[in-house]
This record gives C-alpha cells, structure tokens and sequence, in this order.
C-alpha cells in the first residue's frame, strides 16, 4: 500500500527518487555532487576576470553560473546559484577602478539571467517528476496484468524477464502466465500487436479468459478457441467505442502440462514462433501448428478454407524431465546487430549447453538468453522482449495443480 501511495505524493522522497535521476552521472560515495559544476565555473570565472587587462573583462559571465545549475541542479540550488552569481559579480566588478568596471547594463544581465535560469529550472523538474511518475504508472500496470508468479506455481520450476525497447515506458502487449487446475497446468505467452494502453488492454482481456478458461477447460482446444473468442469480442468492443484498433490481434503459443503424464505436453500456435525445449541433450523446437494469431481466426472462414476454421490443432510432444521450455517474443528473434543479422537462439544455446549444461535451469536459461540478446543488438531492442522458461519441479510436481486449485 506504501508503494502505490508513492506513486502520487510529493514527499521528500520523490523528490530525492528525482535527485537520483538528475544526478547519477556525477556522484561520490552516492552522493550527488552536481552543485560542484556551478561552482567551479563561478570560481574559474572570477580567476580568469582578476587576471586579464581591463580591456577584457569576463565578469559577466556570471550569468552562465546560474544557467548551468538550472541544467543540473534543484531549483533551490539554482536560485542559490543565481544569488551568489549577482554577488559576485558585485563584488568583481566593484574592484576594478571606475573606468574599466562592466556597469549596471552586465548587472541587469546577470540579474535576468538567474531569474530565467530558476523559472528553468523550475520547468525542467516538473518534467522529470511528471516523466517519473508516467514510469511508476506504467510499471504498476504492467504488475496488474503480470500478475507476479509464486515460485513452484502449479508445478512448474519458471523463470521470465520483461524488456522493454522504449526507455521511456512506452507499455507494449506481452504476457504471459501460468494457471493451474484441476486438469493440469497450462501456459500462455504471446504479444498483442501495436503499443501503448490499448495493447496493453487487449493482453490483460486475453490474460482473464486464459486464467478462467485454462482452469476450468478440461480440453486444451476449447481453451484455445475461448481466447480466440474473446480477442474477437474484444476487438468488437472497440470498434463500438469509436476507436481505430478494430485490427489488432496477438501471436500466442498455449502449452498444457497433463496432469496424468509427465513426460509430455500439449502445444497450441497462434502464428507465434514454437516454443524450444533446451535440455543437457541439446534444442529443438517443439510442434506447435501454423493457427493463425489470435483475433484473425476468421480469415480463414473468409478464404473457404473449411479444414483451417476453428481453432489451430493440439499438438503433443515429448518432454524429458532435465528439459526446459523456453518461450520468447520477436524482441528475441528480431534483435539483430550492426551487421543485420539476427540473433541465432538456437545456435547460440546449443553452445551454451555444450560448454555448461546446467544453462537448461530456468532462471540460468532467462539469464543467458537476456545477457546474449543484449549483446546482439548493443542494447537496442526493437521491439518489447519477453523471455519465459517453464519445466516441471521434481518429485513434489504432481502436487502442483492441487495446490494452485486451492489458492485460485
């Protein structure tokens, strides 16, 4: 409750949240020495002035002291800055003899200046506070949709990391979650086309009917053809509102884990890249259909093409225990480096098992992929990333769904 009261007040501690985003570039032992810049060019200022002929005075360059701190500084220590600034250059100029002294024209200068330089300041923290706060919300929302995952959840060992491409907290449509059921446990990743809140929206509409469906579904297919229905639903809801996303759709893959057989699982493909079983014995991409994405079910009733109506076909695949299901968004297979090419996944974690096996645990596995998609594209995803691994705990795991059943 504390956390989300932060998010509105303005205590002292956001603004010391906005000292530390103004000022993590120039810090000692954690503390922002920012005001040393002003300082110093106030200093070098009044050397250079007292050290030059009265033919070339600098004095009035005071006005630049105050201008620098409202870069860099609060607003109460720029007016600081411009209050010492004025001095000075009083003080400066006064111990010229009369003839070479700058004269109240620079003086107004300065005095103008330091006021301009406040209201500046002023302005530009009430823009890294408004930017902040915009990032607080956004990362709050993305924790409602992303509902956070209890270690062990319906008998899954799982690990994920979500990376955004914008630093600026633009929301983009990735999900996804585990729900677990008397029928087993199921998984659902996937990416709503398009940015902002209206993907964000149609994700969390996809997220309540898996969670609902994926329970209480004892067939994988219906579970699949109730998302797909609702994305239509949804869709028709904007329509009807009078907004312009009445084309959006979402790339899913949906696994189920069967209850009464450990060693398989069940894979449902939107038009989403499968999912890779990453395992001491090396990587494969599993079976998983060529439906198409979520909300685009339709077409296929459109072109005549009875076989493809419907939902997309369940397919089984065998899964070995030391095995870990890795999914991921196109953040991962799209990144790529200067050159253009793309991340090699696959390629790439089959080097990492052969040099450690242990990089098949989830967590290591979320780990590696992040760290190496990073490093592929410098740091510049071009699309929202979203990293899941997910494998059965050991013995204890078939005590998973009944568990999750009396917490749902």
């Amino acid at each position: 409750m504390k956390r989300d009261q932060g998010l509105f007040d303005r205590s002292s501690r956001v603004r010391r949240r906005d000292g530390l985003q103004r000022h993590q570039l120039l810090q000692v032992r954690g503390r922002s020495v920012t005001w040393l810049v002003p300082l110093v060019t106030l200093v070098v200022i009044v050397v250079v002035d007292f050290n030059t002929t009265g033919e070339f005075r600098i004095v009035s360059w005071c006005v630049f002291v105050a201008a620098i701190a409202a870069a860099l500084c609060g607003v109460w220590t720029t007016a600081l800055f411009a209050v010492l600034a004025l001095v000075t250059y009083v003080g400066a100029d006064a111990a010229w003899p009369y003839q070479y002294r700058a004269g109240p024209a620079d003086f107004v200068l300065v005095l103008v200046g330091g006021v301009l330089s406040v209201l500046a300041a002023d302005v530009r923290v009430r823009s890294e506070r408004r930017m902040l706060h915009m990032r607080h919300i956004a990362e709050t929302t993305r924790r409602t949709v992303l509902r956070p995952l209890p270690p062990g959840w319906g008998g899954l060992d799982h690990a994920a990391v979500y990376l955004a491409a914008d630093a600026d907290a633009r929301m983009g449509g990735d999900f996804y979650d585990i729900q677990p059921g008397p029928h087993g446990t199921r998984v659902l990743l996937g990416d709503v086309q398009g940015k902002g809140l209206g993907a964000v929206e149609a994700a969390a509409a996809l997220l309540g009917t898996f969670r609902e469906a994926a329970y209480h579904e004892p067939d994988l297919t219906t579970v699949a053809a109730r998302l797909e229905t609702r994305m239509r639903r949804h869709r028709l809801h904007t329509v009807a509102l009078g907004r312009d996303d009445g084309d959006r759709f979402a790339t899913a893959v949906l696994i189920g884990f069967p209850q009464e057989e450990r060693d398989v699982v069940d894979v449902v493909g939107f038009g989403h890249e499968p999912p890779l079983a990453v395992g001491p014995a090396g990587v494969r991409p599993l079976p998983h259909g060529d439906g198409l994405p979520l909300g685009l079910g339709d077409l296929a009733a459109g072109l005549g093409d009875p076989a493809a109506e419907g939902p997309p076909p369940v397919r089984r695949a065998f899964l070995a225990p030391d095995e870990t299901l890795l999914l991921v968004t196109d953040g991962v297979t799209e990144a790529r480096d200067r050159a253009g090419a793309f991340y090699p996944l696959a390629d790439d974690l089959t080097e990492a098992l052969a040099h450690d096996p242990r990089t098949a645990e989830p967590a290591r596995l979320v780990a590696h992929v992040r760290d190496r998609t990073l490093a592929h594209c410098g740091g510049r995803l071009a699309d929202d990333t979203t990293i899941f691994a997910v494998r059965r705990e050991g013995a204890d795991a078939h005590e998973g769904p009944e568990r999750g059943r009396l917490q749902s």
